[in-house]
């Protein structure tokens, strides 16, 4: 049976990101939670750390200060020359990259877990940037079990032009965690509670591995990003209809050819077009109106995954 999984190297140190945005308390919380007691995240033979990723945004309790921390991570802006002209998150990107990559590097990171929060009604969300990692296909095939009855959705952000560059990137197995619906600087107690469950689990996981269990092979659920909706526009780029009552709330739900999108203010429809069902995403997210997205369409599929096993076992 050996002969058929795939052997992968152990997994010896992984970090938890908190505060990548400083206004998404639940990553916030948790992570300065385990910097004074981390009981609940050790695993054996196994080094985790709890990082806080953009202090003075958590300490503004903003978004971030200059630019987006979650979107600067490729080689422009981590090449850039250290300067204090440079902006704060690019300066705090560098530090990172340099704290816990490069990806292959000798000490670098093998997981990263970055905790987010979302004002959509998406529930637990786990983020795979990669269709053909047969080591987060498991994981998140895992985690969706032992969240069970649960829901625990997969989001897939492989896309030929949009390139998202994440703090997580750095590592050799990148995970983004989100999680809904939440105010921004709100913490509730049912969001940090399905968050905590699926920082174990995934330990879980990492530490059944290393140990020599065998994983067979897999296949779980994804919903793979096809492009980005704005909101209506009027001629001086105002907005000019708000998300549908129908869509509001309606994550990870079907949305049909002629199904109502949009509501002007003088109660005009306004649907989805084309011939193709999809399935909308971080719907009326409030931290994405100045990136003018009004949801996110997907497309639904199946991944599958090779069995694997410890390459030390």
């Amino acid at each position: 049976m050996t002969s058929c999984h795939l052997a992968e190297a152990p997994i010896k140190k992984v970090a938890i990101f908190g505060g990548t945005h400083g206004n998404e308390l639940t990553g916030v919380f948790l992570v300065k939670h385990w910097l004074e007691n981390g009981a609940e995240i050790q695993r054996t033979g196994l080094e985790v750390k709890p990082f806080i990723t953009n202090p003075s945004a958590v300490k503004k309790c903003t978004r971030y200060i200059d630019c987006d921390l979650n979107r600067i991570f490729d080689l422009e802006n981590l090449g850039k020359k250290m300067s204090e002209d440079l902006p704060y998150e690019v300066r705090r990107a560098q530090e990172i990259y340099h704290l816990f990559g490069p990806k292959g590097g000798e000490d670098f990171y093998d997981v990263i877990f970055d905790l987010h929060n979302t004002t959509s009604n998406m529930g637990c969300t786990l983020i795979l940037e990669d269709s053909r990692n047969n080591f987060l296909i498991q994981m998140f095939h895992y985690i969706k079990t032992s969240l069970a009855p649960l829901p625990c959705y997969v989001y897939l952000i492989e896309h030929p032009s949009l390139k998202y560059a994440t703090t997580r990137s750095i590592a050799k197995y990148p995970v983004g965690i989100e999680v809904g619906p939440q105010p921004q600087g709100v913490l509730r107690a049912d969001i940090l509670d399905q968050m905590r469950k699926m920082i174990k689990h995934a330990l879980d996981f990492i530490h059944h591995f290393n140990e020599g269990q065998e994983f067979p092979p897999c296949a779980i659920e994804v919903y793979k990003i096809i492009e980005k909706v704005d909101y209506p526009r009027d001629a001086n780029g105002e907005i000019a209809a708000v998300i549908h009552p129908n869509l509001q709330d309606q994550d990870w739900k079907p949305l049909h050819p002629g199904d109502p999108m949009f509501l002007t203010l003088d109660g005009k429809t306004m649907p989805l077009g084309g011939d193709r069902t999809v399935y909308p995403v971080f719907v009326n997210e409030a931290a994405y109106y100045e990136k003018k997205e009004a949801f996110a369409k997907t497309t639904k599929l199946t991944l599958n995954a090779k069995g694997i096993r410890c390459s030390v076992h």
